[in-house]
């Protein structure tokens, strides 16, 4: 495996870090990896090292570096730390959408004109990233997206219209973060729309994919998994 870190610049100004590792496979499909609320931290890096495992040049982006650079939160997800829950949500309170976006577009574009890259770049994102993961099938040229129990998408519903490629969500039926009249609204909208594909899982709660979390459920994580990786090869082959 190979991996290190690159520094990608900003459409508005300054760089950003990625985490970029590879099976060093040349003509491999791009993958954006975009975090949960505790920064671009072990578990990303291992999710990141899994994919690719299976044929992937991926990257993991600092989506927090506009508000602190490098941070890494709660490493080990089946160790609560307080302090460190509740700076994960600061940042997340304080998080730009917007900027975000750009950010994983100029990651998405890095990507696709990497030496080892077929041309194909998908996304796949937690929680967070559930939410920049439909916001990058809105508005970005990934070729297809992945969101697993995205927050607040209901915000955004009314540019579903723009979606053209790809995109596939993992819905928690019982996410405490997304109320039942919210998840309604997301399902009404995006399921009339062909290029959109969800999958809802009963009984499972938010970050039901976090393995050592609290919410952790091997079943849902296991098909969710599953799909996510069928819907990749499909895809970006």
């Amino acid at each position: 495996m190979n991996s290190l870190y690159v520094d990608i610049a900003a459409t508005d100004g300054g760089s950003f870090k990625v985490y970029l590792t590879s099976s060093d496979a040349e003509n491999a499909p791009g993958l954006v990896l975009m975090q949960y609320i505790c920064g671009m931290n072990a578990v990303m890096r291992s999710l990141a090292e899994d994919f690719a495992a299976k044929g992937y040049l991926v990257a993991v982006p600092d989506l927090f570096w506009r508000q602190e650079p490098g941070i890494e939160l709660l490493n080990d997800p089946s160790k609560p730390n307080p302090q460190e829950q509740a700076r994960a949500l600061e940042l997340n309170e304080g998080f730009n959408d917007e900027a975000a976006i750009s950010d994983l577009q100029s990651t998405i574009t890095y990507l696709r004109g990497h030496e080892n890259c077929s041309g194909q770049v998908g996304a796949l994102g937690y929680c967070l990233g559930g939410r920049t993961a439909y916001l990058v099938a809105t508005r970005t040229d990934a070729d297809c997206s992945v969101g697993y129990y995205g927050v607040n998408i209901d915000h955004y519903l009314a540019e579903a219209d723009n979606i053209s490629n790809p995109l596939m969500l993992h819905i928690a039926a019982n996410d405490e973060l997304c109320e039942p009249e919210a998840r309604e609204k997301i399902v009404r909208t995006l399921k009339k729309l062909s290029p959109v594909t969800l999958h809802e899982y009963e009984g499972a709660g938010h970050a039901f994919a976090l393995v050592g979390g609290h919410n952790y459920n091997e079943a849902a994580a296991a098909a969710a998994n599953e799909r996510s990786h069928e819907f990749l090869a499909h895809h970006l082959a």
